[in-house]
């Protein structure tokens, strides 16, 4: 009787090693960013005086195996504005991704929704792509520091739009 009972503790430890093992060897699930590069239209509006409003053209190409992407937005609308960044990306789920993205504002001497000098800027935003579809649809803001040639005042900016991946 005493050797079964150290069988079974025994059994029951190994038993309990391995579970544990198993558990600690296991992956985890991950989200991935939002798959796909995408180009989309939308629109864009300053937040400070003079900003106004303007149409957007964004593009977004992204790096596999990192979540890292390319991305450049042109605001055209009194002046021209070209903005790209690079972004980390950081997953919500398998559709959605939020980031945040560093770069520099290029305008010329109009006033645009980011400015009217060259500037620094951080990009804020979200991607959610659409299940079954190459639809994806994009929002982000641009805040462009010491944005104007008279002041050191910072340009503030929304965009909005819908893309199509490739």
């Amino acid at each position: 009787m005493k050797g079964l009972k150290q069988w079974s503790v025994y059994g029951l430890g190994s038993l309990i090693l391995s579970l544990t093992g198993v558990g600690l060897s296991a992956e985890g699930a991950i989200a991935q960013a939002a798959y796909g590069s995408y180009v989309g239209v939308g629109g864009s509006v300053g937040l400070q005086e003079g900003g106004g409003a303007s149409g957007v053209v964004a593009f977004r190409y992204r790096l596999l195996e990192v979540p890292i992407s390319l991305r450049t937005q042109v605001l055209a609308g009194n002046g021209i504005a070209i903005v790209p960044t690079v972004s980390y990306d950081i997953p919500i789920n398998w559709e959605t991704d939020a980031y945040i993205g560093a770069g520099v504002a290029f305008t010329g001497n109009e006033d645009t929704p980011v400015g009217n000098t060259t500037s620094f800027v951080l990009q804020p935003g979200i991607d959610r792509t659409f299940p079954n579809s190459n639809l994806v649809v994009f929002g982000n803001a641009i805040i462009a520091f010491d944005a104007y040639e008279d002041t050191n005042r910072t340009g503030f900016s929304l965009q909005g739009g819908v893309g199509i991946q490739f």
